[in-house]
Protein backbone atom coordinates (compact mmCIF):
# COMPACT_ATOMS: atom_id res chain seq x y z
CA UNK A 1 0.00 0.00 0.00
CA UNK A 2 1.40 3.46 -0.88
CA UNK A 3 2.58 5.57 2.01
CA UNK A 4 0.65 8.59 0.65
CA UNK A 5 -2.39 9.31 -1.49
CA UNK A 6 -0.67 12.11 -3.41
CA UNK A 7 2.83 13.50 -3.71
CA UNK A 8 3.52 16.78 -5.54
CA UNK A 9 7.16 17.33 -6.49
CA UNK A 10 8.59 20.71 -7.45
CA UNK A 11 11.79 22.72 -7.37
CA UNK A 12 9.79 25.62 -5.86
CA UNK A 13 7.45 24.75 -3.00
CA UNK A 14 6.30 27.88 -1.16
CA UNK A 15 6.17 27.05 2.55
CA UNK A 16 6.00 29.37 5.58
CA UNK A 17 9.75 28.84 6.00
CA UNK A 18 10.52 29.87 2.44
CA UNK A 19 10.76 28.43 -1.06
CA UNK A 20 12.34 24.98 -1.24
CA UNK A 21 12.76 22.05 -3.58
CA UNK A 22 11.10 18.85 -2.48
CA UNK A 23 7.73 17.18 -2.28
CA UNK A 24 4.38 17.81 -0.59
CA UNK A 25 3.06 14.57 0.90
CA UNK A 26 -0.73 14.22 1.17
CA UNK A 27 -2.85 11.65 2.97
CA UNK A 28 -6.62 11.70 3.57
CA UNK A 29 -6.95 15.23 2.24
CA UNK A 30 -4.32 16.74 4.54
CA UNK A 31 -0.66 17.64 4.19
CA UNK A 32 1.32 15.23 6.32
CA UNK A 33 4.85 16.28 5.38
CA UNK A 34 7.02 18.44 3.16
CA UNK A 35 10.22 16.52 2.38
CA UNK A 36 13.41 17.63 0.68
CA UNK A 37 14.72 14.15 -0.09
CA UNK A 38 13.25 11.21 -1.96
CA UNK A 39 9.44 11.32 -1.69
CA UNK A 40 7.53 8.31 -0.37
CA UNK A 41 5.51 6.07 -2.64
CA UNK A 42 2.09 7.45 -3.51
CA UNK A 43 -1.11 6.57 -5.30
CA UNK A 44 -0.56 9.63 -7.47
CA UNK A 45 2.65 11.49 -8.24
CA UNK A 46 2.54 14.98 -9.77
CA UNK A 47 5.85 16.35 -11.00
CA UNK A 48 5.44 20.11 -11.30
CA UNK A 49 9.02 20.59 -12.46
CA UNK A 50 10.06 24.22 -12.11
CA UNK A 51 6.52 25.48 -11.64
CA UNK A 52 5.82 26.82 -8.15
CA UNK A 53 3.57 25.02 -5.71
CA UNK A 54 1.62 27.65 -3.80
CA UNK A 55 -0.82 27.05 -0.97
CA UNK A 56 -4.36 27.13 -2.28
CA UNK A 57 -5.30 30.79 -2.37
CA UNK A 58 -8.09 32.22 -0.22
CA UNK A 59 -10.23 35.10 -1.43
CA UNK A 60 -11.96 36.68 1.54
CA UNK A 61 -13.93 39.24 -0.48
CA UNK A 62 -16.23 37.72 -3.10
CA UNK A 63 -19.77 38.67 -4.14
CA UNK A 64 -21.42 35.49 -5.41
CA UNK A 65 -24.97 37.01 -5.40
CA UNK A 66 -26.64 33.59 -5.08
CA UNK A 67 -29.54 33.04 -4.31
CA UNK A 68 -31.72 35.72 -5.81
CA UNK A 69 -29.28 37.29 -8.24
CA UNK A 70 -27.53 34.19 -9.59
CA UNK A 71 -27.96 35.72 -13.05
CA UNK A 72 -25.20 38.12 -11.90
CA UNK A 73 -22.99 35.33 -10.57
CA UNK A 74 -23.72 31.97 -8.94
CA UNK A 75 -21.80 29.45 -6.87
CA UNK A 76 -21.18 27.14 -9.84
CA UNK A 77 -19.62 29.82 -12.07
CA UNK A 78 -17.87 31.73 -9.28
CA UNK A 79 -16.16 28.70 -7.81
CA UNK A 80 -15.05 27.46 -11.21
CA UNK A 81 -13.45 30.83 -11.83
CA UNK A 82 -11.84 30.59 -8.40
CA UNK A 83 -10.42 27.13 -9.10
CA UNK A 84 -9.02 28.31 -12.44
CA UNK A 85 -7.22 31.07 -10.53
CA UNK A 86 -5.69 28.77 -7.92
CA UNK A 87 -8.22 29.79 -5.26
CA UNK A 88 -9.43 26.93 -3.08
CA UNK A 89 -11.57 28.91 -0.60
CA UNK A 90 -13.82 31.93 -1.02
CA UNK A 91 -15.67 33.90 1.61
CA UNK A 92 -18.93 35.27 0.28
CA UNK A 93 -20.13 38.77 1.12
CA UNK A 94 -23.59 39.13 2.67
CA UNK A 95 -25.08 41.48 0.07
CA UNK A 96 -26.30 41.36 -3.52
CA UNK A 97 -28.02 38.03 -2.90
CA UNK A 98 -31.73 37.82 -2.04
CA UNK A 99 -32.12 37.49 0.85
CA UNK A 100 -29.07 39.32 2.17
CA UNK A 101 -27.20 37.37 4.86
CA UNK A 102 -28.38 39.35 7.88
CA UNK A 103 -30.48 36.70 9.65
CA UNK A 104 -30.03 33.00 10.42
CA UNK A 105 -32.83 32.15 7.97
CA UNK A 106 -31.01 34.02 5.20
CA UNK A 107 -27.79 32.17 6.05
CA UNK A 108 -29.68 28.90 5.65
CA UNK A 109 -30.94 30.00 2.23
CA UNK A 110 -27.41 30.98 1.23
CA UNK A 111 -25.92 27.66 2.34
CA UNK A 112 -28.62 25.72 0.50
CA UNK A 113 -27.85 27.65 -2.69
CA UNK A 114 -24.19 26.65 -2.44
CA UNK A 115 -24.55 23.03 -1.37
CA UNK A 116 -23.39 20.59 -4.04
CA UNK A 117 -22.64 23.34 -6.56
CA UNK A 118 -19.23 24.58 -5.47
CA UNK A 119 -15.93 23.54 -7.00
CA UNK A 120 -13.95 24.97 -4.05
CA UNK A 121 -14.61 25.47 -0.34
CA UNK A 122 -16.60 28.47 0.82
CA UNK A 123 -17.58 30.41 3.91
CA UNK A 124 -19.89 33.31 4.64
CA UNK A 125 -19.69 36.74 6.21
CA UNK A 126 -22.81 37.91 8.01
CA UNK A 127 -24.14 41.43 7.63
CA UNK A 128 -24.61 44.35 10.03
CA UNK A 129 -27.56 46.53 9.01
CA UNK A 130 -29.99 48.75 10.92
CA UNK A 131 -32.29 46.62 13.07
CA UNK A 132 -30.44 43.27 13.11
CA UNK A 133 -28.52 43.65 16.37
CA UNK A 134 -30.27 40.63 17.88
CA UNK A 135 -29.38 38.48 14.86
CA UNK A 136 -25.63 38.87 15.27
CA UNK A 137 -25.10 36.27 17.99
CA UNK A 138 -27.32 33.65 16.27
CA UNK A 139 -25.46 34.21 12.99
CA UNK A 140 -22.15 33.79 14.79
CA UNK A 141 -23.36 30.57 16.42
CA UNK A 142 -24.51 29.33 13.01
CA UNK A 143 -20.97 29.58 11.62
CA UNK A 144 -20.42 32.90 9.87
CA UNK A 145 -16.76 33.93 9.89
CA UNK A 146 -17.38 37.58 10.81
CA UNK A 147 -19.57 40.50 9.76
CA UNK A 148 -19.64 43.18 7.06
CA UNK A 149 -21.19 46.65 7.04
CA UNK A 150 -21.49 49.66 4.74
CA UNK A 151 -21.29 53.26 5.92
CA UNK A 152 -22.78 54.57 2.65
CA UNK A 153 -25.54 53.10 0.44
CA UNK A 154 -24.40 49.77 -0.95
CA UNK A 155 -26.39 49.99 -4.16
CA UNK A 156 -28.76 47.32 -2.84
CA UNK A 157 -31.80 48.55 -0.91
CA UNK A 158 -31.93 45.35 1.13
CA UNK A 159 -28.50 46.04 2.65
CA UNK A 160 -28.82 49.48 4.23
CA UNK A 161 -25.85 51.46 5.58
CA UNK A 162 -25.13 52.01 9.25
CA UNK A 163 -23.82 55.09 11.04
CA UNK A 164 -22.28 55.72 14.41
CA UNK A 165 -25.62 55.22 16.20
CA UNK A 166 -25.96 51.65 14.88
CA UNK A 167 -22.26 50.85 14.88
CA UNK A 168 -21.60 51.44 18.57
CA UNK A 169 -23.99 48.74 19.91
CA UNK A 170 -23.17 46.39 17.04
CA UNK A 171 -19.43 46.63 17.62
CA UNK A 172 -19.95 46.20 21.37
CA UNK A 173 -21.88 43.00 20.64
CA UNK A 174 -19.27 41.74 18.17
CA UNK A 175 -16.49 42.41 20.69
CA UNK A 176 -18.35 40.28 23.21
CA UNK A 177 -18.60 37.49 20.63
CA UNK A 178 -14.97 37.83 19.51
CA UNK A 179 -16.06 38.53 15.92
CA UNK A 180 -14.39 40.85 13.42
CA UNK A 181 -16.27 43.66 11.65
CA UNK A 182 -15.42 44.29 8.00
CA UNK A 183 -16.33 47.76 6.78
CA UNK A 184 -16.73 49.51 3.47
CA UNK A 185 -14.96 52.70 4.52
CA UNK A 186 -16.61 55.68 2.88
CA UNK A 187 -18.93 58.12 4.68
CA UNK A 188 -21.70 60.18 3.07
CA UNK A 189 -20.64 63.78 3.87
CA UNK A 190 -17.68 64.14 1.49
CA UNK A 191 -19.56 62.25 -1.23
CA UNK A 192 -22.50 64.64 -1.02
CA UNK A 193 -20.18 67.65 -1.26
CA UNK A 194 -18.46 66.18 -4.33
CA UNK A 195 -21.60 65.87 -6.46
CA UNK A 196 -21.35 67.87 -9.69
CA UNK A 197 -24.55 67.46 -11.73
CA UNK A 198 -22.98 69.26 -14.70
CA UNK A 199 -19.95 66.98 -15.08
CA UNK A 200 -19.74 64.65 -18.07
CA UNK A 201 -20.78 61.18 -16.82
CA UNK A 202 -18.70 59.44 -19.51
CA UNK A 203 -15.43 60.83 -18.18
CA UNK A 204 -13.58 58.68 -15.70
CA UNK A 205 -12.44 61.92 -14.02
CA UNK A 206 -16.09 62.61 -13.14
CA UNK A 207 -16.44 59.31 -11.33
CA UNK A 208 -13.10 59.74 -9.58
CA UNK A 209 -13.98 63.24 -8.35
CA UNK A 210 -17.30 61.98 -7.00
CA UNK A 211 -15.55 59.60 -4.54
CA UNK A 212 -12.86 61.79 -2.91
CA UNK A 213 -10.22 60.38 -0.55
CA UNK A 214 -11.79 62.35 2.30
CA UNK A 215 -14.73 59.92 2.31
CA UNK A 216 -12.38 57.02 3.02
CA UNK A 217 -10.27 58.90 5.53
CA UNK A 218 -13.23 60.10 7.61
CA UNK A 219 -14.66 56.57 7.59
CA UNK A 220 -11.36 55.13 8.81
CA UNK A 221 -11.30 57.70 11.62
CA UNK A 222 -14.84 56.75 12.65
CA UNK A 223 -14.14 53.01 12.60
CA UNK A 224 -10.86 53.08 14.49
CA UNK A 225 -12.34 55.44 17.07
CA UNK A 226 -15.22 53.07 17.74
CA UNK A 227 -12.86 50.09 17.67
CA UNK A 228 -10.75 51.72 20.36
CA UNK A 229 -13.86 52.41 22.44
CA UNK A 230 -15.58 49.02 22.04
CA UNK A 231 -12.49 46.79 21.67
CA UNK A 232 -14.00 45.30 18.52
CA UNK A 233 -11.59 44.04 15.87
CA UNK A 234 -12.16 45.83 12.56
CA UNK A 235 -11.02 45.12 9.02
CA UNK A 236 -11.00 47.80 6.33
CA UNK A 237 -11.91 46.30 2.99
CA UNK A 238 -10.65 47.44 -0.42
CA UNK A 239 -8.48 50.36 0.67
CA UNK A 240 -7.90 52.61 -2.34
CA UNK A 241 -6.53 55.72 -0.61
CA UNK A 242 -2.93 55.26 0.49
CA UNK A 243 -3.29 58.23 2.85
CA UNK A 244 -5.31 55.96 5.09
CA UNK A 245 -2.28 53.86 5.97
CA UNK A 246 -0.86 56.48 8.34
CA UNK A 247 -4.15 56.59 10.26
CA UNK A 248 -4.20 52.81 10.51
CA UNK A 249 -0.59 52.69 11.72
CA UNK A 250 -1.39 55.23 14.43
CA UNK A 251 -4.42 53.24 15.54
CA UNK A 252 -2.36 50.07 15.75
CA UNK A 253 0.27 51.85 17.82
CA UNK A 254 -2.49 52.68 20.31
CA UNK A 255 -3.59 49.06 20.55
CA UNK A 256 -6.55 49.14 18.17
CA UNK A 257 -7.14 45.80 16.45
CA UNK A 258 -7.38 46.91 12.85
CA UNK A 259 -6.38 45.15 9.64
CA UNK A 260 -6.67 46.27 6.04
CA UNK A 261 -6.78 44.87 2.53
CA UNK A 262 -6.35 46.27 -0.93
CA UNK A 263 -7.31 44.77 -4.29
CA UNK A 264 -5.52 43.68 -7.47
CA UNK A 265 -7.12 46.48 -9.51
CA UNK A 266 -5.77 49.17 -7.19
CA UNK A 267 -2.31 47.63 -7.56
CA UNK A 268 -2.53 47.27 -11.34
CA UNK A 269 -4.33 50.25 -12.84
CA UNK A 270 -4.01 54.03 -12.52
CA UNK A 271 -6.64 56.67 -13.16
CA UNK A 272 -4.47 58.42 -15.76
CA UNK A 273 -4.67 55.32 -17.97
CA UNK A 274 -8.43 54.62 -17.78
CA UNK A 275 -10.20 55.67 -20.99
CA UNK A 276 -13.41 57.65 -20.78
CA UNK A 277 -16.48 55.46 -21.24
CA UNK A 278 -14.75 52.21 -20.16
CA UNK A 279 -17.11 51.39 -17.31
CA UNK A 280 -15.56 47.95 -16.67
CA UNK A 281 -13.12 49.95 -14.51
CA UNK A 282 -15.82 51.39 -12.24
CA UNK A 283 -15.58 50.41 -8.59
CA UNK A 284 -16.05 52.11 -5.24
CA UNK A 285 -13.80 53.40 -3.85
CA UNK A 286 -12.35 54.23 -7.26
CA UNK A 287 -9.02 53.41 -8.85
CA UNK A 288 -6.86 56.45 -8.07
CA UNK A 289 -3.72 57.93 -9.60
CA UNK A 290 -0.36 56.36 -10.29
CA UNK A 291 1.41 57.96 -7.31
CA UNK A 292 -1.26 56.60 -4.98
CA UNK A 293 -0.85 53.14 -6.51
CA UNK A 294 2.86 53.18 -5.79
CA UNK A 295 2.19 54.13 -2.18
CA UNK A 296 -0.18 51.16 -1.89
CA UNK A 297 2.63 48.92 -3.11
CA UNK A 298 4.92 50.41 -0.48
CA UNK A 299 2.33 49.70 2.19
CA UNK A 300 1.87 46.15 1.00
CA UNK A 301 5.59 45.42 0.85
CA UNK A 302 6.14 46.89 4.33
CA UNK A 303 3.35 44.85 5.90
CA UNK A 304 1.13 47.85 6.61
CA UNK A 305 -1.45 46.25 4.30
CA UNK A 306 -2.32 42.77 5.54
CA UNK A 307 -3.72 41.04 2.48
CA UNK A 308 -5.05 41.28 -1.06
CA UNK A 309 -8.61 40.26 -1.96
CA UNK A 310 -10.46 40.73 -5.21
CA UNK A 311 -13.79 42.30 -4.23
CA UNK A 312 -15.07 40.23 -7.17
CA UNK A 313 -18.36 42.00 -7.90
CA UNK A 314 -19.78 40.99 -11.28
CA UNK A 315 -23.01 42.11 -12.91
CA UNK A 316 -24.74 41.58 -16.26
CA UNK A 317 -23.24 43.62 -19.06
CA UNK A 318 -26.31 45.83 -19.38
CA UNK A 319 -25.86 47.01 -15.77
CA UNK A 320 -22.31 48.10 -16.59
CA UNK A 321 -23.67 50.47 -19.29
CA UNK A 322 -20.88 49.43 -21.63
CA UNK A 323 -22.57 50.95 -24.68
CA UNK A 324 -23.29 54.38 -23.22
CA UNK A 325 -20.11 54.49 -21.10
CA UNK A 326 -21.96 56.30 -18.31
CA UNK A 327 -19.81 55.91 -15.20
CA UNK A 328 -22.39 57.52 -12.93
CA UNK A 329 -25.11 55.02 -13.84
CA UNK A 330 -23.03 51.85 -14.31
CA UNK A 331 -22.95 49.18 -11.62
CA UNK A 332 -19.68 49.41 -9.70
CA UNK A 333 -17.51 46.36 -9.34
CA UNK A 334 -14.44 44.75 -10.87
CA UNK A 335 -14.65 41.07 -11.78
CA UNK A 336 -11.25 39.41 -11.37
CA UNK A 337 -11.64 36.24 -9.31
CA UNK A 338 -9.84 34.08 -11.86
CA UNK A 339 -7.06 36.60 -12.50
CA UNK A 340 -5.98 37.82 -9.06
CA UNK A 341 -2.85 35.71 -8.69
CA UNK A 342 -1.57 36.57 -12.16
CA UNK A 343 -2.51 40.24 -11.82
CA UNK A 344 -0.72 40.73 -8.51
CA UNK A 345 2.31 38.78 -9.72
CA UNK A 346 2.46 40.79 -12.96
CA UNK A 347 2.24 44.17 -11.27
CA UNK A 348 4.48 43.03 -8.45
CA UNK A 349 7.35 42.01 -10.69
CA UNK A 350 8.24 45.70 -11.04
CA UNK A 351 8.22 45.96 -7.24
CA UNK A 352 10.61 43.07 -6.58
CA UNK A 353 8.04 40.77 -5.00
CA UNK A 354 8.72 37.07 -4.53
CA UNK A 355 6.59 33.95 -4.68
CA UNK A 356 6.47 33.91 -0.89
CA UNK A 357 4.71 37.29 -1.03
CA UNK A 358 1.88 35.78 -3.08
CA UNK A 359 1.43 33.11 -0.43
CA UNK A 360 1.39 35.73 2.33
CA UNK A 361 -0.98 38.21 0.69
CA UNK A 362 -3.33 35.85 -1.17
CA UNK A 363 -3.44 32.83 1.14
CA UNK A 364 -2.11 33.22 4.69
CA UNK A 365 -3.43 36.76 5.22
CA UNK A 366 -7.03 36.10 4.13
CA UNK A 367 -7.04 32.81 6.08
CA UNK A 368 -5.98 34.64 9.22
CA UNK A 369 -8.70 37.26 8.76
CA UNK A 370 -11.39 34.60 8.40
CA UNK A 371 -10.04 32.42 11.22
CA UNK A 372 -9.39 29.44 8.94
CA UNK A 373 -7.17 27.14 10.96
CA UNK A 374 -6.48 24.64 8.15
CA UNK A 375 -6.15 26.92 5.12
CA UNK A 376 -3.50 29.14 3.57
CA UNK A 377 -0.24 27.29 4.22
CA UNK A 378 1.75 24.35 2.92
CA UNK A 379 2.53 22.72 6.23
CA UNK A 380 1.67 19.48 8.07
CA UNK A 381 -1.85 19.50 9.45
CA UNK A 382 -3.23 21.89 6.86
CA UNK A 383 -5.71 20.97 4.14
CA UNK A 384 -3.98 19.74 1.01
CA UNK A 385 -5.09 22.81 -0.95
CA UNK A 386 -2.46 23.52 -3.60
CA UNK A 387 -2.03 25.65 -6.72
CA UNK A 388 0.60 24.78 -9.31
CA UNK A 389 1.62 28.14 -10.74
CA UNK A 390 3.98 28.76 -13.65
CA UNK A 391 5.29 32.24 -12.80
CA UNK A 392 7.04 32.76 -16.14
CA UNK A 393 4.29 31.79 -18.57
CA UNK A 394 2.46 34.52 -20.52
CA UNK A 395 -1.22 34.82 -19.65
CA UNK A 396 -3.26 36.53 -22.39
CA UNK A 397 -6.63 37.54 -20.92
CA UNK A 398 -9.32 36.53 -23.39
CA UNK A 399 -12.63 37.57 -21.87
CA UNK A 400 -14.64 34.86 -23.64
CA UNK A 401 -12.50 32.16 -22.02
CA UNK A 402 -13.05 33.33 -18.45
CA UNK A 403 -15.21 31.16 -16.24
CA UNK A 404 -17.14 33.92 -14.44
CA UNK A 405 -20.75 34.19 -15.55
CA UNK A 406 -20.37 37.52 -17.37
CA UNK A 407 -17.20 38.07 -19.38
CA UNK A 408 -16.67 41.71 -18.43
CA UNK A 409 -13.37 42.68 -16.82
CA UNK A 410 -10.94 45.59 -17.17
CA UNK A 411 -8.14 43.03 -17.64
CA UNK A 412 -9.55 41.92 -21.01
CA UNK A 413 -6.94 42.19 -23.76
CA UNK A 414 -3.98 42.42 -21.39
CA UNK A 415 -1.18 39.87 -21.32
CA UNK A 416 -0.39 39.08 -17.71
CA UNK A 417 2.48 36.92 -16.49
CA UNK A 418 1.91 33.71 -14.59
CA UNK A 419 -0.53 30.86 -15.23
CA UNK A 420 -2.24 28.49 -12.80
CA UNK A 421 -1.79 25.02 -14.28
CA UNK A 422 -3.57 22.88 -11.68
CA UNK A 423 -5.52 23.39 -8.47
CA UNK A 424 -6.03 20.79 -5.75
CA UNK A 425 -8.71 20.90 -3.06
CA UNK A 426 -7.96 18.62 -0.11
CA UNK A 427 -5.76 16.54 -2.39
CA UNK A 428 -8.24 16.24 -5.27
CA UNK A 429 -7.60 17.97 -8.60
CA UNK A 430 -10.43 20.44 -9.22
CA UNK A 431 -8.80 22.34 -12.10
CA UNK A 432 -6.39 20.99 -14.71
CA UNK A 433 -5.26 23.31 -17.51
CA UNK A 434 -8.71 24.39 -18.64
CA UNK A 435 -10.60 21.31 -17.49
CA UNK A 436 -12.57 20.67 -14.30
CA UNK A 437 -12.15 16.98 -13.50
CA UNK A 438 -14.30 15.05 -11.05
CA UNK A 439 -17.31 16.14 -9.06
CA UNK A 440 -17.86 19.42 -7.25
CA UNK A 441 -16.47 18.84 -3.75
CA UNK A 442 -16.52 22.31 -2.25
CA UNK A 443 -17.77 22.40 1.32
CA UNK A 444 -19.03 25.01 3.74
CA UNK A 445 -16.24 25.92 6.14
CA UNK A 446 -17.83 27.28 9.31
CA UNK A 447 -16.31 29.28 12.12
CA UNK A 448 -14.14 27.03 14.28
Amino acid sequence: MPAADLVVVSSRIVTPEGVQAGAVVVRDGSIVDVVDGDPPSAGRLIDAGNAAVLPGLVDSHVHVNDPGRADWEGFASATRAAAAGGITMIVDMPLNSLPVTTTPAALTAKSEAAAGRARVDYGFWGGVVPGNLDDLAPLWSAGVLGFKCFLVPSGIDEFAPVGERELRPAMTRLAELGAVLLAHCEVPGPLEKAIDPNADPRRYATWLASRPPAAELEAIDLLVGLAHETKCAVHIVHLSTAEGLARIATARAHGVRVTVETCPHYLTFASEDIPDGFTAFKCAPPIRDRANRERLWTGLSSGDIDLVATDHSPAPAELKHLETGNFMEAWGGVASLELSCSAVWTAGRTHDIELADLATWLAAGPSRLAGLARKGRIAPGYDADLAIFDPDAPHPVVAARLHQRHKVTPYAGMTLTGVVRQTFLRGQCVYDQGRFPGEDQGAWVKRG
